[in-house]
């Protein structure tokens, strides 16, 4: 997928210059493109060397959440949901705890740690797949959860604004939020259906009513304020959603008598193989995407599905962040090098870059989580699950461009 989505926008892009020369006699497109390869490339190393400071500070104190057992408190308390979710899986069995893990590992922004868990909850549900090549219902609503679930803290995100010169890099956060939330609801939602899940026992209502109870407090109280007051409450949330949390770390490490300083020092190493694995990804998605743009095919674009929404009489302002949000069920790499090239093209403070920056934080790679998580354990048949997972995704990317039309206006 990667390959072809890749050599695709090369092509498109020669494509698009060649018929600017041969039509138009524009022979400065082909210099734009040799220095929107060089410019991207500078720009990459530029997003990493911040990724490499921002990595190892909020891997070290997740570190210290990991050894202080808040992580494992937490798959504790989401246990119960998940056996009542899955009855095919008997009580006890080693997938439920994984797939908590995975969860809170999620919720946490601890990427690091959710995948092998996630690969390792696959796994085990496998050995309770009495058909081997094709998903279970217990392996379908992981998985649609799992690339549609909540991210509490969506560091990378605030990571990329602050790169970019954002005034306040956190503002996003409530939108994220609320996005996030839109689609895993729709997610688990849809693959009741399909499964006849039994949402209305006593356990799953106390979870889903206790979190519709709080949303609907939560939402009500945000629709009292005004535009500008919502962009101010949600940096205010974020900057002190985050500093509580790692504050929580510190204390409750303190409180285990866990060595806080040596275990920040030993998550923190890893902070640096992750940030260089991720360069040579974004090169080479950020120079492609910004050879596409620099021979003009994505403005060709983008003005016709512009013309298209401002003929049924919608705003456009949205349009610039859609090729993020298209590419983000495919490739996350593309996805992000797309948002950054919107922050830096549009305004990292801009309407599409709010946009860009909320669907980024709010949906997942659905077709390369499936492929990897049903690939690792020989499935070829997933059923249901790709479409409840899609169903979820445009949940993700409707409610991230109502919710900021909302809060910015």
């Amino acid at each position: 997928m990667l390959n072809k989505l890749w050599l695709g926008f090369f092509l498109v892009a020669a494509a698009s210059a060649l018929a600017r020369w041969t039509l138009g006699g524009d022979a400065a497109v082909f210099a734009a493109m040799i220095a929107a390869l060089f410019d991207m490339a500078k720009l990459s190393v530029e997003v990493v060397i911040l990724l490499f400071g921002t990595l190892t500070l909020w891997l070290g104190f997740l570190r210290i959440a990991e050894q202080a057992g808040l992580i494992d408190l937490l798959a504790r308390a989401l246990g119960p949901l998940f056996a009542r979710l899955m009855p095919e899986v008997p009580r006890g069995h080693p997938a439920i705890g994984l797939i908590t893990l995975n969860f809170a590992a999620n919720m946490l922004g601890l990427d690091n740690a959710a995948t092998p868990m996630g690969l390792r909850a696959m796994r085990e549900l496998q050995t309770l797949n009495p058909k081997p090549d094709t998903a279970s219902n217990a392996q379908i609503l992981f998985l649609v959860l799992h690339s549609s679930s909540l991210v509490l803290l969506p560091v990378t995100i605030f990571m990329y604004r602050a790169q970019q010169g954002a005034h306040d890099p956190t503002t996003v956060f409530l939108p994220i939020l609320l996005a996030t939330c839109a689609s895993a609801l729709t997610g688990l939602l849809a693959v009741a259906f399909v499964q006849k899940l039994k949402l209305f026992t006593p356990v799953v209502l106390a979870y889903l009513g206790s979190f519709a109870v709080l949303m609907a407090i939560f939402i009500t109280t945000l629709a009292s304020l005004a535009p500008a007051a919502l962009a101010a409450f949600s940096s205010l949330a974020g900057n002190l959603a985050m500093f509580a949390i790692i504050l929580l770390f510190l204390v409750v490490g303190a409180v285990k008598k866990v060595p806080v300083y040596e275990s920040f020092i030993e998550g923190a190493k890893q902070g640096f193989d992750v940030a260089k694995d991720v360069l040579p990804y974004l090169v080479a998605m950020l120079c492609a995407i910004g050879v596409l743009r620099a021979s003009g095919a994505m403005d060709f674009l983008l003005e016709g599905v512009r013309l298209a929404v401002q003929g049924v009489g919608l705003d456009t302002r949205f349009v610039d962040a859609l090729p993020t949000a298209l590419a983000k069920p495919f490739s996350g790499s593309a996805a992000r090098a797309l948002l950054i090239e919107t922050m830096k093209t549009q305004g990292v403070d801009s309407f599409p870059a709010l946009v860009a920056a909320t669907v980024q934080g709010s949906t997942e790679t659905t077709f390369y989580v499936l492929a990897v998580y049903f690939g690792s354990v020989g499935i070829k048949r997933a059923r249901h699950a790709v479409g409840c997972a899609v169903v979820a995704d445009l949940a993700g990317i409707l409610a991230s461009i109502l919710v900021c039309y909302w809060f910015f206006g």
